[in-house]
């Protein structure tokens, strides 16, 4: 059976109990829901999974459930950031007895003083060079603003234990940056996780999508990146239109109102999860629940075929 050129992998939300307690069947019900969907690999605890608030047992209950759910099935990233290579391969180390076959690396809340890249760098090697998983990168913003200095991305990318980037950067810079080291390392793999905009990254040879609506939106853009192989641009085009309408009435709009809240909202209404809550606290509002109850009208086929 031939294997799809472009892959699409979910950054999955955390199904949450009243109590903000691990929901373990809502986990399973969501492994199963994102394989009807042909998600090909999970990233579990990222920013869209709550990762940087859950506790530490809270996320190994997370991984080890969705591992033995997932049985193989479809392979699992863990986000691993942490402010020190030392508590970084702690938690790389736990990853790895849980379950996941994939540490990700973002960047750190508390990066080295007054921005120093040498130190940055060394955070980053002293965790890649021991770790015992493959490790993948997620370029976003820091917490306090910025991104990793370009010349210490392009000395990470050049790892040999680097399997793959979440670009959430939304920069021209870096996305060239980043195929420039794909065209050095053929192995390495590269994944648009800015939603909004898949076709220019597709477009320009990334490899699949990473994205925080995966959960939702998968079957969607697995149906763009088939677009995407046979080079019909325009279809893709009109298939992210469609992305983007789905993904604002979930979100709460431009000002993304009911982020996790509306994610999780619309999960419950499907069926896959059994609340909405959340560790920032993101309100549902009344607008919200309206927006997503006519989504789920509109788009149903999609969200659930």
């Amino acid at each position: 059976m031939k294997q799809p050129r472009h892959v699409v992998w979910s950054a999955s939300p955390t199904p949450f109990t009243d109590a903000l307690e691990v929901d373990e069947e809502s986990v399973r019900r969501m492994v199963e829901h994102q394989i009807r969907l042909g998600i090909s690999g999970l990233f579990l605890a990222g920013t869209n999974g709550e990762g940087p608030w859950m506790p530490d047992r809270q996320r190994s209950a997370l991984v080890r459930t969705a591992a033995r759910a997932a049985r193989g099935r479809l392979p699992l990233a863990v986000q691993v950031t942490d402010n020190s290579s030392a508590r970084i391969l702690d938690n790389i180390r736990q990853a790895a007895r849980d379950g996941a076959g994939i540490a990700v690396i973002a960047p750190p809340a508390l990066p080295p003083r007054d921005g120093n890249a040498d130190a940055l760098l060394a955070l980053y090697l002293g965790a890649i060079r021991r770790s015992p998983l493959p490790i993948g990168i997620y370029d976003r913003r820091m917490a306090g603003g910025g991104f990793v200095p370009e010349a210490v991305l392009r000395a990470v990318l050049a790892e040999p234990r680097v399997a793959l980037l979440k670009d959430s950067s939304a920069d021209p810079a870096r996305q060239r940056l980043a195929l420039a080291a794909k065209r050095r390392r053929p192995a390495l793999q590269l994944l648009n996780g800015w939603e909004f905009d898949c076709v220019s990254y597709l477009k320009a040879g990334y490899g699949g999508l990473l994205l925080g609506g995966g959960v939702f939106n998968g079957f969607m853009a697995a149906r763009l990146a088939e677009a995407a192989e046979a080079a019909d641009w325009a279809l893709a085009e009109r298939i992210q239109a469609r992305m983007n309408r789905l993904m604002w009435a979930v979100y709460g709009g431009r000002k993304i109102a009911c982020w996790l809240s509306g994610e999780k909202h619309l999960l419950v209404r499907l069926g896959v999860f059994s609340t909405w809550k959340n560790y920032p606290a993101y309100p549902l509002t009344p607008a919200c629940r309206r927006a997503i109850d006519r989504a789920l009208v509109r788009e149903r086929a999609w969200l659930l075929p």
